[in-house]
């Protein structure tokens, strides 16, 4: 595991990040100042079982995307050992994260995926992924809030590989901004689930504005 683990750090660390096609938005001139139209994507493979991949992607004062180094962790439910549960033979499990969080460390948006398939070593025989989303909330029925969420998938039995994609859009109405339309955060995930038991997982998240600090939060397990 430990071999694997370096390995897997070292083929992580060249994971890009891009902002939004036409550049990386409007300039700002320090720490509290704004950016528009900024797009976050990326992908990250699957870690080994009883381990986690993470990576952090910062709004930069040129407000482009800065990429931080993707880490293997032990995954949450293990034990200090990445010890975990195994599941039945030739069933896979993976989880995926998309979080958006501001220059104090608050949560503002996140997307979250779980998945499972069971193979043969030849074919998916049966794939599931279920989606979920949360939003920070402020007091006085303000702060974000779902607007839309949705899920594809292409395939769910006997598939050479199920492609699985979640959305979820987001507006924001509170104290930052009274009138609710200066700032939306869309998340898009993707995860591709493979007959060798292999899996990636692939985000795309679109900011209508954004602080210099905010940060981007995304992983597997």
């Amino acid at each position: 595991m430990t071999a694997v683990a370096a390995a897997g750090l070292l083929s992580l660390s060249a994971v890009p990040a891009t902002a939004a096609a036409g550049g990386a938005g409007q300039a700002a001139d320090g720490p509290g100042q704004e950016c528009a139209s900024v797009r976050l994507s990326g992908s990250l493979p699957a870690p080994p079982p009883g381990m986690a991949v993470e990576q952090q992607v910062t709004i930069g004062a040129d407000c482009a995307p800065h990429l931080g180094p993707a880490r293997l962790v032990a995954a949450a439910g293990t034990d200090t050992a990445g010890r975990t549960v195994a599941p039945a033979a030739g069933v896979r499990q993976l989880e995926s994260w998309s979080e958006m969080y501001d220059c104090c460390n608050i949560r503002m948006t996140g997307l979250y995926t779980t998945s499972s398939w069971e193979t043969d070593g030849h074919r998916v025989v049966t794939a599931s992924t279920t989606a979920r989303q949360e939003w920070n909330r402020e007091p006085w029925d303000a702060g974000w809030s779902l607007e839309s969420s949705g899920k594809t998938v292409d395939c769910v039995s006997d598939c050479a590989a199920s492609h699985n994609e979640a959305r979820a859009a987001f507006s924001y109405k509170g104290i930052f901004d009274a009138t609710g339309d200066w700032y939306a955060n869309e998340h898009r995930s993707f995860v591709d689930l493979n007959a060798d038991g292999t899996a990636s997982c692939r985000f795309e998240v679109d900011l209508k504005h954004t602080f210099v600090g905010w940060n981007l939060r995304r992983g597997c397990s």
